[in-house]
């Protein structure tokens, strides 16, 4: 009678057997085809600090919300305790579409790269850009205070 031993033996002895006949049997223009030869370029795309900052952001923002709906989902709180955590999830949804808006808007204006976190009347705009000018400063607030009825307070910095 075969134990688990040999049978796991004999398994692992049989698919490296046949691998081994597949790979003696396979052609051999298959090694030398010109996709892997060393005149390809094959390049990485560096990941910016932009868009690395977009990606945690966007990683606390879910956490949070996952947070909110599962305290809202909670049959243990009042109404009155559900409606602010509602109102807590209405306003991180309204800054994330601010804050996406905005980002685009500068793209557009500016064409360059940019990071944009509302944090109640503060926001703070990370731009990946080479003109780092007071003008082009001036500018960028005044966009991003357009995108805002009431007076906000607007930090700028040139990455």
């Amino acid at each position: 009678m075969i134990n688990k031993k040999n049978l796991w033996f004999l398994t692992l002895f049989s698919l490296v057997l046949v691998l081994s006949i597949y790979y003696v049997t396979m052609p051999s223009d298959v090694f030398n085809s010109s996709s892997v030869s060393n005149e390809d370029n094959i390049g990485i795309k560096e990941v910016s600090l932009i868009s690395s900052m977009k990606l945690d952001d966007d990683a606390v923002v879910s956490s949070k919300m996952d947070n909110l709906k599962s305290k809202l989902t909670s049959k243990d709180i009042s109404s009155e305790e559900k409606n602010n955590l509602f109102e807590q999830l209405k306003l991180l949804n309204r800054n994330s579409s601010k804050e996406e808006t905005i980002e685009s808007k500068l793209k557009e204006e500016c064409n360059c790269e940019a990071f944009v976190k509302i944090d109640g009347d503060n926001v703070r705009v990370i731009l990946d850009s080479d003109d780092s000018s007071t003008s082009n400063a001036n500018k960028v607030m005044r966009l991003v205070q357009s995108q805002f009825d009431e007076k906000m307070y607007i930090s700028v910095k040139f990455n």
